[in-house]
């Protein structure tokens, strides 16, 4: 199976990004080329319908793509979703899919150059994180502080 790039000609809806993660769960599928549609609708979101800070809206949007990044290398599954809430003070972003193994938060030093790191990113950027048991799977979460409205 092939990544989906921009190339195949499909639209902004096709990839999902005509749909709103702060109204419900986004679900995509398990390919490296979501990672760039989860940036994109956070981005817009964060940054154009809710006009937070550049600054945290990129922070987000890394800290996105790590969660995205891992529901796809390690969850084994088709989907996972994605959900944005706001509420007064704070963004909590949400990735669920169907595993319910742990995540696992490594040492700085146990790292290596390639993999690792993106647990270390979340637990340094975020205000707070974790992770969910489901029924059906896990969600892992992130929540950052934002300016009042």
């Amino acid at each position: 199976m092939r990544d989906v790039t921009e190339e195949d000609g499909l639209t902004d809806t096709a990839l999902g990004l005509g749909r709103d993660p702060s109204a419900g769960e986004v679900r995509l599928p398990s390919l490296p080329s979501s990672a760039r549609i989860a940036r994109r609708l956070t981005g817009r979101l964060l940054q154009q319908r809710w006009m937070l800070p550049p600054d945290l809206t990129e922070e987000a949007v890394l800290l996105v793509s790590e969660l995205v990044g891992n529901a796809v290398q390690h969850a084994g599954a088709a989907v996972f979703g994605l959900r944005i809430r706001r509420r007064r003070g704070w963004i909590r972003v949400e990735v669920r899919d169907p595993s319910r193994a742990l995540p696992c938060l490594l040492p700085v030093r146990e790292m290596d150059v390639d993999s690792g790191r993106g647990l270390f990113l979340v637990d340094t950027l975020a205000d707070r994180w974790g992770v969910d048991l489901l029924a059906d799977g896990k969600c892992t979460w992130f929540e950052m502080r934002v300016p009042g409205r």
